[in-house]
């Protein structure tokens, strides 16, 4: 059987956490519930898969693997006990690539509001610096996750209510060496559309904006960017220059010390698309048939981040009948 990518999905994004219970409230109060819990104590690790999933959620309801946005929380046994252990978040020399996660919001002010009454810490408040239609909250292991606006800013400038169970978890960012052999992967090999673009001339980077499913709209009110409503997106950061310097490397956050972990696509028939890949010459990690786990396999990047490929279920089940 072929694989058709159009029927992929961008599924999650992994980051290892230090205390699970912490990060578990933590993503819940920005409206999340935990859709799964993987326990694997013979390798003393558990899984929690967070995403939105009420009635207006984009993939509420669905199977976990049949969902676009989730945020896969990996916890190794002990950490929430060892003082002396920190994650890699991404964001500071000389381990910096893996940027952060973002979540689209109703009313932009009032949601930073409660996030903040909360007692939870910003990077960056929507008052500060030019930026005023963006905000960056941490996390409990000091991950950025990135609060964007649905709706036009100064319409909601005096709005105080908000509402956690409309917010989308709209991308993960990662940097990107050479935006070339990124996108040529990311297009080309896994099957995703550039949505959108952002350059950035004068601060010297582009981002760029990649999916599944329709176009982007060709609309953007005040201060919303026209992918705001979107669940599971791909943003690849290029700062200029890193592509001329032979010797520049972004950190996956596989190697020490470790953080995130991988980004991961759902498939419409999982041998069928790594027979694809192999036929393409990609670079693994892991293909099928290595090792005890059998059901899902992992692609290398241009830059060496880790893609998980998994079998959507709902799909399988569908074809089997």
């Amino acid at each position: 059987m072929a694989t058709d990518l159009k029927k992929y999905k961008f599924n999650h994004s992994m980051i290892r956490v230090k205390d699970p219970a912490r990060s578990v409230k933590f993503y819940e109060h920005l409206g999340m519930t935990m859709i799964k819990k993987v326990e694997q104590p013979e390798a003393k690790f558990d899984l929690y898969f967070m995403g939105y999933d009420g009635p207006q959620a984009a993939s509420g309801g669905n199977h976990f693997s049949d969902r676009e946005g989730l945020i896969e929380l990996t916890h190794n046994y002990g950490t929430e006990n060892d003082d002396n252990y920190k994650v890699a978040n991404g964001n500071k020399e000389p381990y910096k690539g893996f940027g952060h996660t973002c979540i689209s919001v109703d009313n932009i002010q009032a949601a930073c509001q409660r996030i903040e009454d909360a007692g939870y810490k910003f990077q960056k408040k929507l008052t500060d610096g030019r930026m005023r239609s963006i905000a960056f909250v941490l996390d409990p292991d000091d991950y950025w996750v990135e609060v964007i606006a649905r709706n036009p800013v100064d319409k909601t400038e005096g709005v105080k209510e908000t509402d956690p169970s409309t917010y989308r978890m709209n991308h993960t960012m990662i940097r990107v060496k050479d935006p070339e052999k990124s996108m040529e992967f990311y297009r080309d090999v896994l099957g995703m559309d550039l949505k959108r673009t952002s350059e950035n001339k004068d601060a010297g980077f582009t981002l760029y904006f990649l999916g599944y499913g329709p176009p982007a709209s060709s609309s953007s009110p005040n201060g919303v960017n026209p992918t705001a409503d979107r669940e599971g997106l791909l943003e690849l950061t290029w700062n200029y220059g890193t592509e001329k310097d032979a010797n520049f490397k972004y950190h996956n956050g596989n190697d020490q010390p470790q953080g995130f972990g991988h980004v991961a696509i759902a498939v419409d028939d999982l041998d069928a698309a790594c027979s694809r890949f192999e036929s393409m010459n990609v670079n693994w990690k892991k293909r099928l048939t290595d090792g005890r786990m059998r059901h899902v396999a992992f692609v290398l990047d241009p830059d060496n981040y880790w893609v998980e490929v998994i079998q959507n279920e709902k799909l399988k089940s569908r074809w089997n009948m």
